[in-house]
């Protein structure tokens, strides 16, 4: 299952990726680029910090060749995809459950406590967005829109929980991944949010001067 959900969700972040560098007007490499970002730099970074070698997409070249002609198929395309806004945000939300539960699987496989464990479920759920936002300059979506981070971590702290009951590997991704799904599309559908923090000291300075 966590199979499929992956190769759906790095074509689709792959994509969403290359839309975003065509809103910055980049040229093929650059759209390339940050299509493979997206759709597997949080692996990546996952990797290199828990020094997990070879990283993972160096040992599937087909992953390459899948985002990279995922990115270029979308300028082919682009013009059509306004239509497909609601699926690329379902795909959105599957793409980031299984990239936290595969992160989570990662961790436990290299031995790591499970507050480590946890980070890497975030961080490989997150980072390639990330990324993206970052090398297209603009403020990283998952740290301001509905909930996003805050799924995965609900995701990868639910997932660790249910593996100390005796239930099988099966239904605990299922459960958790079921659960990561409705929770990211309810946020999506009421906009839920956590509270921000808004900083402006001259406002405040304003305020208390006479």
């Amino acid at each position: 299952m966590l199979t499929l959900a992956y190769l759906i969700a790095i074509t689709a972040e792959a994509m969403t990726g290359a839309l975003a560098a065509g809103r910055r007007n980049m040229d093929l490499f650059g759209v390339s680029l940050i299509a493979f970002l997206t759709a597997l730099g949080g692996g990546t970074v996952r990797d290199i910090l828990l020094g997990n070698f070879p990283v993972n997409w160096t040992q599937h070249p087909q992953y390459i060749y899948l985002t990279i002609g995922a990115g270029l198929f979308t300028i082919l395309v682009a013009k059509f995809l306004h239509k497909l806004q609601q699926l690329f945000l379902v795909l959105d939300a599957i793409g980031l459950v299984a990239f936290t539960l595969i992160g989570c699987n990662v961790g436990q496989r290299l031995g790591y406590e499970p507050a480590i464990v946890i980070m890497a479920g975030i961080i490989t759920g997150i980072f390639g967005g990330i990324l993206r936002d970052v090398l297209c300059n603009r403020p990283p979506e998952v740290l301001h829109r509905e909930l996003y981070a805050s799924v995965a971590l609900i995701v990868a702290i639910l997932y660790l929980q249910l593996q100390t009951f005796d239930i099988s590997e099966d239904i605990t991704l299922l459960a958790a991944f079921s659960v990561g799904l409705l929770l990211r599309m309810c946020a999506l559908r009421w906009h839920w949010q956590l509270p921000t923090f808004s900083y402006a000291p001259e406002r405040w300075q304003n305020d208390n001067n006479p």
